[in-house]
């Protein structure tokens, strides 16, 4: 006797669907029985081949500090530095140690970019040189340099320049790669507005490439050759204290004379400069002594007596009897 259709169906899809849940969860515990074993093979085959990988891994964690730290030093970019150096070196033959820095830079593959020499008034020469010379030989000639006499005086300086040099670059790469779209435009360009146009950009934009390209040009320079600034001297710089601290009679005379002239010096000056304004004033008072100051002394004399009149007198002479 056979069951209703109505009641096989739901039983079979009972039971397909107690089928598929078994068989996932039998998925799910398989999957992860096989990721722990397969884990625990391969850390037992890595012991297996490595016996001593472990005790290694455990010395470098305590060097370094940890397992993802790097051991390796990290390599430094290329670094543009400018470099500058100021000597002051006292030498008993001021020519021939020229002559030795000149050497000692050309040897070098550098070259002289200023000089200037002078004398005091003791006769002694003093000479202030520029050396440039290759950056890679910069500590070899300073060096030389110091050896040349007695070093009184030196100072260095460096300078990175990576940041501006990069940039340079950078902006001019960006500047060639627009000049060359604008003299594409022109090549397609069929108007005579656009061709003026476009040669007026192309005008503005090569100006400031040529810009660009002249200050790489200083950096690299700057950057290449380093700059020693070399003083060379026959005078201690410290003689002239200790001369002023010997000052003797004779030099407190001179001294004392120098103040003289020099105040006679500036009292001559002073006349001259008030001799417009004396003349006309010294005038004024020849004037007033003459002229001016006679007059109102004169005005100023008491009148004369009158004379005695007598009895019988009068003014016109004596009274005749009658």
């Amino acid at each position: 006797m056979h069951a209703p259709r109505s009641r096989v169906r739901p039983v079979r899809l009972l039971s397909a669907t107690l089928l598929a849940a078994t068989l996932a969860l039998a998925g799910c515990s398989g999957t992860a029985t096989d990721s722990g074993g397969k884990s625990s093979a391969d850390r037992a085959g890595a012991k297996a081949a490595a016996p001593g990988a472990e005790q290694q891994g455990a010395t470098d964690n305590a060097k370094g500090g940890g397992a993802g730290r790097a051991t390796a030093a990290p390599r430094l970019a290329a670094q543009d530095i400018i470099r500058t150096a100021s000597l002051t070196v006292q030498v008993k033959d001021v020519p021939k140690a020229i002559d030795t820095a000149r050497t000692a830079a050309e040897n070098a593959g550098g070259y002289v970019g200023k000089e200037n020499t002078d004398r005091d008034s003791g006769g002694r020469e003093h000479t202030r040189i520029v050396l440039r010379v290759p950056t890679e030989k910069y500590d070899a000639v300073l060096a030389d340099l110091q050896g040349t006499g007695k070093l009184l005086d030196r100072t260095a300086q460096a300078e990175d320049v990576t940041e501006q040099v990069v940039d340079v670059d950078s902006r001019i790469k960006s500047q060639r790669a627009s000049v060359a779209r604008v003299r594409d435009l022109m090549d397609k360009a069929t108007k005579l507005s656009d061709v003026v146009s476009l040669e007026g950009e192309l005008s503005s934009r090569e100006a400031d490439l040529e810009a660009l390209l002249a200050q790489q040009a200083s950096l690299k320079n700057r950057t290449g050759f380093a700059t020693i600034t070399l003083s060379l001297s026959e005078t201690p710089v410290h003689e002239a204290a200790k001369d002023d601290e010997r000052t003797g009679f004779g030099d407190a005379l001179a001294g004392g004379w120098h103040v003289l002239a020099t105040m006679l010096r500036w009292i001559g000056l002073a006349l001259a400069a008030a001799l417009p304004f004396l003349v006309p004033v010294g005038l004024l008072v020849l004037v007033w002594i003459r002229l001016v100051r006679p007059r109102r002394a004169a005005r100023r004399l008491p009148a004369p007596p009158a004379p005695p009149q007598y009895p019988g007198h009068g003014p016109e002479g004596p009274a005749t009897p009658h």
